[in-house]
């Protein structure tokens, strides 16, 4: 082509910008790496652009809001006779070694006791300042909370549970529940950080046999907190509404479980209330049902045979107990003479823990992790 004056154009050269030369681009599709520990310090070793884009504080807080609701399974915490104490769950590359995810309590005899792991945070009591500490171990933040006015924490049985707030990284709520066996009353109160206070004492009744226990740490269900409280032939499940601030106690029917069989409470299907129940070699999942007149029940949904799921020998299978739950997994940890299992509830795949302890319950800790990429993520 050429000009008026009979001499030609000049060639202009365009240059294809690639995607992910666009900076909001590439956030966007690095935001969906998966949430393995791994995955950023993979991505941040490609080049210096997209160290700086994973390493930026805000792209960190996005991540970590991103995957919130399907975090891996990190490890779990325990309580021994050090302290407390953490196991790593995962295989390399994204195993976290037990050294990063230390707690400095002082003194043992000062009473710390682990309560709850949940949406990345700890609950530890401190039974003798009377307090309860909340603990972020990827960003080593914690905040201590005196206990509510009523609760006696040195000499009355109690258990608690932590949650962060829906929808906000920063916010969290604790609940604190007692059981005062000879008043045959269960207490809750429940604390919300955004406000800084403690709820008014709820107190339901229960059954004084059913608080005769070392039961497993509590479940998120819905909007409700549950539970399971295995006594001497009564078992009764506590709940919590944190919607309705409301406490009642639901008793669980003879006929779901025998003589020498394990009950956990659990998620069921569609995040309702569900209970595994779990013999030698059999093991059911029950759910929670509500009819159209508001009409609660139980229903068995499935049953299965774990000598042909597990690797056991059947002449040294032994008993089978209930060591953990991870509710945003759904992962039941089982123990046996041939180790601990990692047992997915849904498609009942397992795996077996490189490592055993003698705990009697551990806490799944469930959570994104990408410490040392850019510091805090909260």
């Amino acid at each position: 082509m050429t000009t008026p004056d009979g001499e030609m154009w000049p060639t202009l050269h365009y240059r294809r910008r690639s995607p992910l030369e666009d900076e909001d681009l590439l956030a966007e599709i690095l935001l969906r790496l998966p949430p393995q520990p791994s995955s950023l310090p993979r991505a941040s070793a490609v080049c210096r652009r997209w160290r700086g884009v994973v390493s930026d504080r805000g792209f960190l807080r996005r991540y970590c809001r991103h995957h919130r609701r399907s975090p891996p399974l990190l490890g779990f915490f325990r309580n021994d006779l050090r302290g407390i104490s953490y196991t790593p769950a995962m295989e390399a590359p994204d195993r976290v070694p037990a050294g990063r995810f230390s707690v400095h309590l002082g003194d043992p005899g000062y009473h710390f006791r682990l309560l709850s792991c949940r949406h990345g945070l700890v609950l530890i009591s401190h039974s003798s300042q009377s307090q309860v500490l909340v603990w972020d171990p990827v960003t080593g933040d914690q905040h201590r909370i005196a206990a509510p006015l009523g609760f006696d924490m040195n000499s009355t049985p109690m258990d608690g549970a932590v949650l962060r707030v829906a929808g906000d990284a920063h916010h969290f709520q604790v609940v604190l529940v007692s059981y005062k066996q000879d008043d045959e009353q269960a207490t809750v109160s429940i604390y919300l950080s955004e406000t800084g206070g403690w709820s008014d004492l709820i107190s339901t009744p229960v059954p004084g046999k059913a608080m005769d226990y070392e039961g497993m740490p509590a479940v998120l269900a819905g909007d409700s907190i549950y539970w399971l409280l295995p006594g001497d032939g009564i078992n009764v499940i506590l709940e919590v509404d944190l919607d309705n601030q409301s406490l009642a106690a639901i008793p669980v029917p003879m006929n779901m479980f025998a003589q020498g069989q394990d009950l956990m409470v659990m998620r069921a299907e569609g995040g309702r209330l569900g209970i595994l129940s779990m013999s030698i070699f059999k093991a059911e999942l029950w759910k929670r049902n509500t009819d159209g007149d508001g009409v609660a029940s139980w229903v068995l949904g499935q049953t299965i045979q774990l000598d042909k799921l597990l690797p056991l020998n059947s002449d040294k299978t032994g008993h089978i107990s209930m060591l953990a739950y991870a509710e945003e997994n759904n992962v039941a940890f089982l123990r046996t003479v041939a180790g601990i299992f990692m047992v997915q509830l849904e498609s009942w795949q397992f795996s077996k823990l490189p490592e055993n302890n003698n705990a009697v319950v551990c806490y799944p800790f469930e959570s994104v992790y990408a410490a040392g990429i850019g510091g805090a993520m909260e």
